[in-house]
């Protein structure tokens, strides 16, 4: 396939692309220049129920819950090895659709993808089981497949976070409906047909397309037929996603949105915390669930630390995400990119100086794209809507503390809970934050490292539920306690 001509994105429900039920359709545009991408079906609420039904069959009567595991695993080692196949035009039509820059779509994400689906493929097989005998006792556990999967997942990392939600789905023996975000379904649409291609049975993974309410995503949420919901996105949707499924106890996993704060102790390696701060708040174009968006510098050096930070951050090269010099191409649409300058302009309202960046990017280089540059924020303080309210954009608030409990409080003086970083030589200090700050992740010394054995998730506002490793095996099975009495 090109990536020239708009795409004609269709629902997959079985073995079948379909239209949706009423022929509406919306359009997908590359946030760079505004270009036709694809034509996509706006799914209907017949849409959704269609496609848990045909999950619902190829789960009670199909083969692929029944299959060993290794069996399972044979077929998501072929489509992680198609999805390699694949990298590079995958990794074009994630750029194009979402404004990811190359670089990073062709070296994380979608090598990502495959590692997903290698993982929990391997995992399945691998795991660990409790068994407890005592005398003429044997107790042991089972982990069924859970049954129907709805997984719905957001724009900023669109195959990367479905592939995290549908891998260990499949790989546990369920089947699955996913909805990508309308914003970016290209890759979904892409992934679908090379998994069928590498021999995925039709039916295990269906994909529909639209918009939530009472639309395509709303039997996802609360059609009695569907076994398990995994979401991530706004914490605002999460509730009604929640609020839906409890009418059915289904259960959600919920990662939602975050407010991370970023510490920079007096004692940190200023080489190592500059630069990665500003990955931390600015890699992903700014719009990452876990980014550090409160950067808390101890006093001490905050000016030090400001001055080379700034400086570092007015230099990130700002443009075309096909480039492979580009460090943040545009933001997802219009819409968010106005959200986004709203806080910044609430900031001073509130009393903040701008320090860097903080209007939009115009001009030839820029064109219709919806750019918006690194900016940084000084002057306010936590208590700020600025520093409370997720921004989702290239926007750092930076806050000064003196002490260690100082700092820890700040950090824990939010809704949110979903990731820490923290930069500090010293190694007590670094395991007494951990242990006290809410957050499902805390990065030492690093940022965005992950090792998908661990769990993942958020307190607060920023979730409900883990998933990763043994957390995906607990949430996408329903364990089964066996006990039986042997004879002598």
């Amino acid at each position: 396939m090109t990536t020239s001509a708009p795409i004609d994105v269709r629902h997959l429900i079985g073995d079948q692309w379909r239209s949706a039920s009423d022929g509406a359709t919306f359009e997908t545009r590359d946030p760079h220049d505004g270009t036709l991408l694809g034509q996509v079906a706006r799914g209907t609420a017949d849409d959704g129920r269609d496609a848990i039904e045909c999950a619902r069959t190829a789960f009670d009567e199909g083969v692929w819950p029944k299959m060993a595991p290794k069996e399972r695993a044979t077929i998501l080692h072929r489509v992680a090895d198609a999805v390699d196949e694949h990298r590079e035009e995958l990794a074009l039509l994630e750029t194009r659709d979402g404004g990811k820059t190359i670089t990073q779509s062709l070296h994380a994400e979608i090598p990502r993808v495959a590692h997903n689906l290698r993982f929990f493929a391997d995992y399945v097989a691998m795991a660990a089981n409790e068994a407890y005998p005592d005398g003429d006792l044997l107790s042991y556990v089972l982990y069924p497949p859970a049954g129907v999967v709805s997984a719905i997942s957001p724009w900023n990392a669109p195959l990367m976070l479905a592939t995290w939600k549908v891998a260990p789905a499949l790989a546990f023996g369920n089947t699955v409906v996913l909805k990508p975000a309308p914003q970016t379904p290209l890759t979904a649409n892409r992934f679908a047909e090379i998994a069928l291609e590498a021999g995925l049975p039709p039916g295990v993974l269906n994909v529909v397309h639209g918009y939530g309410g009472e639309a395509v995503a709303g039997p996802l949420t609360s059609d009695p037929r569907v076994d398990r919901i995994t979401f991530t996105g706004s914490s605002a949707t999460g509730v009604k996603i929640l609020q839906a499924a409890a009418c059915n106890h289904t259960p959600v996993s919920a990662e939602m949105g975050g407010k991370s704060a970023n510490i920079v102790f007096d004692d940190a390696d200023l080489d190592l915390a500059v630069p990665m701060s500003l990955r931390a708040i600015f890699g992903g174009n700014g719009q990452v669930c876990l980014s550090g968006t409160r950067l808390l510098v101890q006093n001490s050096i905050r000016e030090e630390f400001l001055e080379r930070f700034t400086a570092e951050a007015a230099k990130l090269v700002v443009g075309d995400p096909k480039r492979p010099d580009t460090f943040m191409g545009p933001l997802i649409e219009e819409q968010h990119l106005k959200k986004v300058h709203g806080y910044v302009e609430l900031a001073q309202e509130e009393g903040g100086k701008v320090v860097v960046g903080g209007e939009r990017l115009t001009g030839a280089e820029y064109g219709a794209g919806s750019y918006y540059p690194p900016t940084v924020i000084t002057g306010l303080t936590n208590e700020s809507r600025t520093a409370r309210e997720e921004i989702f954009g290239p926007v750092e608030t930076v806050l000064g503390f003196d002490t260690e409990d100082e700092a820890l409080r700040i950090a824990n003086d939010s809704p949110y809970g979903l990731a820490g970083i923290l930069f500090t030589d010293n190694l007590n200090r670094a395991h007494r934050m951990a242990a006290a700050w809410k957050a499902g992740t805390v990065w030492i010394n690093t940022f965005f490292e992950r090792d998908l054995r661990l769990p993942f998730g958020g307190e607060g506002i920023s979730g409900l539920g883990r998933e990763g490793g043994q957390y995906s095996r607990e949430f996408f099975t329903e364990p089964r306690a066996v006990t039986i009495r042997l004879r002598r």
